[in-house]
């Protein structure tokens, strides 16, 4: 499934009825939730059709497309599946128990209530919600693909203006030569990663760099906002505005970084090992959580697999233990503070420690591999 995107260009009375459109969808979400709640063994079917009973008492609801409604609906069982997988698995900890959504910014349109232009630079939203017709603006050109490829499209509010995304039923993947090297991978918050090879490359902190700007217009926000007076002003409306704008700069400057640096990964190795670290409980450390977050860890793993499956390159997440303790030379385990950046062993290996845990980690990824490929193959291992 490939996800396009284009911002939409219209009228504040379009902006405001799709602002409509968003809070009505959560209004579903919530309702389908609670309904889930007050009636036990309901299942997605259930949910699914409980979205006419929710249009029959409720006008405005109705006013939103079938197939959205259903589609708000579906997004109430993901939360309810996620639940329940989590409880089969025995996820330690909390389960992820389903919560009812406060701010919702995006509501999603299946095969109906939308149609396209010929020149595919218009789109209509044809439900009650009188949307009507808003122009298209992107770097993707949507001829390459045929109407019944968009299997759905969703509109998504940011704090610049709202985005129109298709969801295109497609096979993107390419062939590239092969690279002949494999590459393993140690994420730090000295350098964003370190490689087995003693390469590195520098965290840019893009939050810490604009922190300081942040914190200026948060100041200026909390100044202009008056307690218990509705609606707050238009000031205090702009300078919240400057404020998100920031945030969400900062917040495409890291996926930026991380698309970027992830293809070229992909692109240069053919074996691509990386750890398979768990971010929700590395950011309980509070000393350590804002700089965590703003490494974008997480981000960098979910790019490098999609590179991986659109190159045909083999990527593996390998378990973090004792990565940065044993020594890739010899294998004997060489105890060390998180504040000693050396790793020295008896053997005589002296490496930088992000290089020794690299090493680690591309040994540990390639024996991953070599055991798959003789399973799949249905070989002995000679």
């Amino acid at each position: 499934m490939l996800v396009l995107e284009a911002k939409i260009y219209g009228k504040q009375v379009q902006y405001a009825a799709m602002d409509e459109a968003i809070r009505t969808g959560q209004f579903i979400r919530n309702k389908a939730l609670r309904y889930w709640m007050n009636n036990k063994g309901t299942g997605k079917y259930e949910l699914s059709a409980y979205c006419k009973v929710l249009a029959a008492e409720f006008p405005f609801a109705e006013k939103l497309n079938s197939m959205a409604r259903q589609s708000s609906a579906d997004r109430a069982w993901a939360a309810i599946s996620r639940f329940y997988d989590n409880c089969k698995k025995k996820i330690a900890g909390k389960k992820g128990f389903p919560k009812f959504k406060k701010h919702s910014r995006s509501v999603e349109y299946k095969t109906t209530g939308w149609k396209l232009s010929e020149n595919r630079k218009k789109i209509t939203f044809t439900d009650k919600n009188n949307i009507g017709q808003v122009k298209l603006k992107g770097t993707r050109d949507l001829n390459w693909y045929d109407i019944k490829q968009i299997k759905r499209i969703r509109i998504v509010r940011r704090a610049d203006g709202f985005y129109c995304q298709f969801l295109v039923d497609t096979d993107n993947r390419e062939k590239i030569e092969p690279a002949y090297s494999e590459i393993g991978l140690d994420v730090g918050l000295n350098h964003f990663y370190t490689d087995d090879k003693g390469n590195q490359i520098e965290n840019p902190r893009f939050y810490r760099t604009g922190e300081k700007a942040l914190n200026r217009l948060n100041k200026s926000k909390s100044k202009k906002y008056v307690k218990g007076v509705k609606p707050q002003s238009k000031n205090y409306h702009k300078a919240r505005k400057r404020y998100a704008l920031k945030h969400l700069k900062i917040s495409r400057q890291r996926k930026d970084h991380a698309v970027k640096l992830a293809r070229c990964v992909v692109t240069s190795n053919d074996v691509v090992a990386y750890e398979d670290l768990r971010i929700a409980n590395m950011v309980k450390n509070h000393n350590l959580s804002k700089s965590i977050t703003d490494a974008g860890w997480y981000q960098f793993r979910v790019w490098l697999e999609y590179f991986g499956y659109k190159f045909g390159k083999i990527t593996i997440a390998v378990p973090p233990q004792y990565t940065s303790q044993n020594c890739s030379d010899c294998g004997a385990k060489v105890k060390k503070a998180l504040s000693t950046r050396t790793h020295k062993c008896k053997c005589g290996c002296v490496l930088d420690r992000d290089e020794n845990a690299a090493r680690n980690i591309l040994s540990l990824g390639l024996n991953t591999a070599g055991r798959a490929v003789s399973a799949w193959g249905d070989k002995t291992s000679i």
